[in-house]
């Protein structure tokens, strides 16, 4: 499966914003998103709960990659234990998450991306469910949420409505958005 096509609406801003610090991908899975930053000289962190997913993420990198695995670390956490505040003295130059949504992280990924970072953000809309999984609402953003959680930075791209893509139903019902943090 290949990236997202919203990294290609922010793969130059992210190559603008100041590289001194990584690019998070955030719950990552099989890590083809942040795959295709470390292809274009982006420094990424790839994290996720699932030790697997982060060992299938770089042997990918080892395989076809070997060059850029110094632009690879790799964190295993999870988001989603209470009382935890994984972002607690880390920032990124960006953080990147798609498909994954835990609405108690959201002003700790705010906080986390530096100064003029920047978020690329998908998932999935309460429209979902007509088109497949998933269908819990705790994994479903509301209409407009995601515009108005990034609403104090400046939004560069939103979008939120139903895509054709390749699944059963052939659609899905997303919401997308590529915000920078405000300078100081």
């Amino acid at each position: 499966m290949s990236h997202s096509p919203l990294l290609e609406k922010a793969i130059e801003l992210l190559h603008e914003v100041n590289m001194q610090t990584p690019v998070l991908d955030l719950a990552c899975g099989s890590g083809r998103n942040g795959l295709y930053l470390v292809n274009q000289n982006i420094p990424v962190v790839f994290a996720d709960i699932k030790e697997s997913a982060l060992e299938q993420v770089e042997s990918t990198i080892t395989r076809h990659h070997c060059e850029e695995k110094s632009t690879a670390n790799f964190w295993q956490i999870d988001f989603e234990q209470d009382d935890i505040k994984p972002f607690a003295g880390k920032s990124f130059s960006a953080i990147i998450v798609f498909r994954y949504l835990h609405r108690p992280l959201f002003e700790q990924i705010k906080q986390a991306v530096i100064p003029g970072g920047f978020v690329v953000y998908e998932t999935f809309t309460v429209d979902q469910p007509q088109f497949g999984r998933p269908k819990n609402p705790n994994f479903l953003l509301n209409h407009g949420e995601l515009a108005e959680l990034f609403s104090d930075w400046h939004i560069i791209y939103s979008f939120e409505g139903v895509i054709d893509v390749n699944n059963e139903s052939g659609k899905q019902a997303i919401a997308q958005v590529i915000a920078r943090k405000p300078l100081l």
